[in-house]
């Protein structure tokens, strides 16, 4: 009964872990864990990608930040980021200083800047979303809508 049992865990582990060797991971899967440097995104018909990678250089330059994602919409720009473990301490000085530096060098953008997980995992797979065509300009700016409205909703 015994070496039925191993032998029925094992077949089960052999049988799961060769069901997952060829699945492709998706960068939200691993959005939390590591750094994956989404490309910047705008929902906008018209693209103004130049506006978008500057915002991007602009906060990746910060040396207290590892990751970033950017959506910029018609009305909105997102700004999401991840803080290196040694400066979580400094988060508000951080997210004050990173507003200044945006209002600054961005003066006709309305920026909604984030630190949170939640709200950087739904930026990701915003632009998983936009890649590979699932999702229409229309569609993918009420999504923006409805993460900066997450936002606002949780200060």
């Amino acid at each position: 009964m015994k070496s039925a049992y191993q032998l029925f865990v094992w077949t089960s582990l052999l049988f799961l872990t060769a069901c997952t060797q060829n699945q492709p991971v998706k960068e939200s899967q691993m959005a939390l864990m590591k750094t994956t440097n989404p490309t910047p995104l705008s929902t906008e018909r018209k693209k103004n990608d130049d506006r978008v990678e500057d915002i991007k250089r602009d906060v990746s330059s910060l040396p207290e930040l590892y990751d970033v994602a950017v959506v910029k919409g018609d009305k909105d720009t997102l700004v999401v980021y991840k803080v290196k473990h040694m400066h979580r301490f400094k988060m508000k000085t951080i997210e004050k200083n990173l507003n200044k530096k945006l209002e600054e060098e961005h003066p006709k953008e309305n920026f909604t800047v984030s630190s949170d997980y939640k709200i950087f995992l739904e930026a990701v797979r915003l632009n998983e979303k936009m890649k590979s065509g699932r999702l229409s300009h229309s569609k993918a700016e009420k999504r923006l809508e409805e993460i900066v409205k997450m936002t606002e909703d949780m200060k």
